[in-house]
This record gives C-alpha cells, structure tokens and sequence, in this order.
C-alpha cells in the first residue's frame, strides 16, 4: 500500500484547515455576518457525513476508485469518470491558486510583481505532481508540526484581543443568508474527493473510518475556532479584512515593540498551504494518467501545470469575477463531486475484504 491511515488523517486534520483560513472567513462574513459560524457548521456537518460514508466505504472494498468503477460498468466508463475528475481537481485549484498569489504577494513581497513573486510555486508542483501517493503521504507527516507550531502561535497572539459581544445578538441573520453563506463556500469543500482518490491506496483496519472523520472534525474545529477569533476581533469589519490568518495576531501589544514577529509562523503556515494547494494538482495528474493509461506522470504534470500557469497568466486581474462565479454557480459542481458523487459510489456492488 502507497500510504497508511495515520498520513490521511493528517491531511484531513491540516489540509481542511489551512485552505480555509485566508479568504474563507471573509467570505462568510460577507454573507452571513455575525452568524458565520453557523454556515460553516453546516458545510463541515454535511461534508463530515460524506467524509465518514467514503472512510466506511474503505472498510468494505480494497479496491482503487477505478478498479470499483471498472468492474462495474467497463474499461470506458472509468476512464470517462477519471477524466471528469481530473477536470474537477483542476476547477478546484483555480480559486485557491489566485488566493494564494494575492495572499503571498500581498503578505510577504508586496513590493515585487505578484505573478513573479508566485511562479516559483510551479517548479515546485510540476515536481511534486510527478510523484505518486507515497509522495503525498510523507508530504502530510512533514506538515503536521509545521500546522501545530506555526497555528499555536497565531493563535496565542491572538485571543486575548477577541471582544465576544461581536457576536451579539446571534441568530438575527435570515435563514436564507445564512444558508447562502454555506452554499457559496461550497468550493473550499473538497476533502470527499481526496478521499475517494484514496480508496485501495492504504491498508483499512478496523476502526479508521472513526479515526478519519475524527480528524476531519479536528480540521473542522481548528477552522471553526478561525473564524471565531477572526470575526471576534474586527466584527462587523471583518468583510473587508481579506488574509485572515494574517490580520488576526496584528493587534498583539508586542508587536509594537518587537516588530511583525508573527511573520516568522506565516512564512512557516505557507509552506502547509503550498503542500495543500498542490494535493489537488497531484490528484488531476493522477487522474488523467489512469484516464488516458500514459504512464509518464512527469509530462502530465507539465502539461497540467502549464494549463494552470497559463490561467493565472491570462485572468491575473479577473480573480474578483471568477471569485464571484464560483460563489454564484460553482457551489453546485462541488455538491455534485463532494456530496452526490460519493454517494453515488455506495451504489456500487462490493466483493468483501478477504
């Protein structure tokens, strides 16, 4: 097997919160205000039933997605749906690849042209998107305690600023806002998909799929607390605050004396983020090598990684308007692949696990 269930939980457990805590929170701010918290819980209720559902799958088949799919309706079908996926992870990256341009550029070389400051992102995950899943799984043990230090110390700078009465009064956002306000962060919700992709990739024991969603709700909680100390610290400004893991440790009084030493567990959390960003990449190759049988995953990740260069390249000063499309629309292509698709796969007949 190519991983073990130890490294899924920790790309469930930081992968799901580090891809959450720059735009994510003010995106829910802007739609449900005060009541962001709710939406989020929501997403993370409904997604860490599917999450537990695809785990549970693994305990009932040894299988690949592919191989499941193949033995049930044909060569062809399989193909077909790894072929879509492929599209999916790569629609999956958009978003957060405009994010974390603006984010580094914005945060760290805000005096550098911002795709120069961001194209050495690409040696990097036309490297890491030539490996396989064994890649992947060392990836996440290495993440696991830059997430723990670099968050621990953010966050210890930061909560003695939270005012909790910029929550009051709660529940007064209409229902249909706050409900909007999950749908529209629907595309920060991919984690069933990377899980499905696991499938057949790590060896099932007993009790994993209670380990695994576990430590999705341990993400959920990490992201949840986020915004949480976000939105308690700027109210009803957080709208307008983009970055949020940067602004919230700027109000710590030892900064004034000692300078923007936060910076030290942003440059250390970016390095998670990068990881996190290139999983979706690394599963697109994935996916149209066994869609197309070619072998050569170092030429798929060029060509993937180039198609991607190239968007950022073109829609470098759309990223506003693609941020709203995926609000508005987009929020319905997540449900089908995060929510429906997996689903779906339970409809598939098992052999059992020898």
């Amino acid at each position: 097997m190519k991983m073990c269930t130890r490294q899924i939980c920790f790309i469930l457990a930081v992968y799901t919160a580090v891809t959450k805590v720059i735009l994510y929170p003010t995106l829910l701010a802007l739609q449900s205000g005060r009541d962001l918290l709710f939406s989020a819980l929501i997403d993370f209720l409904v997604v860490g039933v599917i999450v537990w559902a695809v785990s549970f799958l693994c305990s009932k088949t040894d299988k690949t997605l592919f191989k499941l799919i193949e033995d049930n309706v044909g060569n062809i079908c399989a193909r077909i749906v790894y072929g879509v996926f492929a599209a999916f992870f790569m629609l999956a990256t958009i978003v957060p690849l405009f994010e974390q341009k603006s984010y580094t550029h914005a945060i760290f070389y805000d005096t550098v042209q911002s795709l120069i400051v961001f194209i050495p992102f690409f040696f990097f995950a036309i490297y890491a998107s030539s490996k396989g899943f064994k890649n992947i799984g060392r990836c996440a043990d290495i993440c696991l305690p830059l997430f723990i230090v670099s968050m621990l110390f953010i966050f210890i700078m930061s909560v003695g600023e939270i005012k909790p009465n910029s929550f009051l009064p709660m529940l007064k956002t209409p229902l249909d806002k706050v409900f909007f306000g999950s749908l529209s962060t629907l595309h920060c919700f991919v984690e069933p998909c990377w899980l499905l992709m696991f499938m057949g990739h790590f060896k099932y024991k007993k009790g994993d799929s209670a380990k695994i969603t576990l430590s999705y709700a341990a993400g959920a909680a990490v992201t949840l607390f986020t915004l949480f100390v976000f939105y308690g610290i700027y109210g009803d400004t957080a709208m307008s605050r983009h970055f949020a893991i940067s602004k919230i440790s700027l109000f710590f009084p030892a900064i004034e004396m000692l300078g923007r030493m936060d910076l030290l567990a942003l440059y250390i959390l970016e390095a998670v983020m990068l990881f996190a960003l290139v999983l979706n990449v690394q599963l697109a190759v994935h996916c149209i090598e066994k869609c197309t049988g070619y072998d050569n995953s170092a030429v798929l990740s060029l060509a993937v990684n180039g198609v991607l260069l190239a968007l950022l390249v073109v829609f470098e000063s759309k990223f506003h308007s693609i941020l709203d499309v995926y609000r508005q629309w987009m929020w319905i292509v997540f449900a089908v692949f995060a929510i429906v698709m997996p689903v779906l796969v339970w409809l598939f007949p098992r052999r059992k696990k020898r």
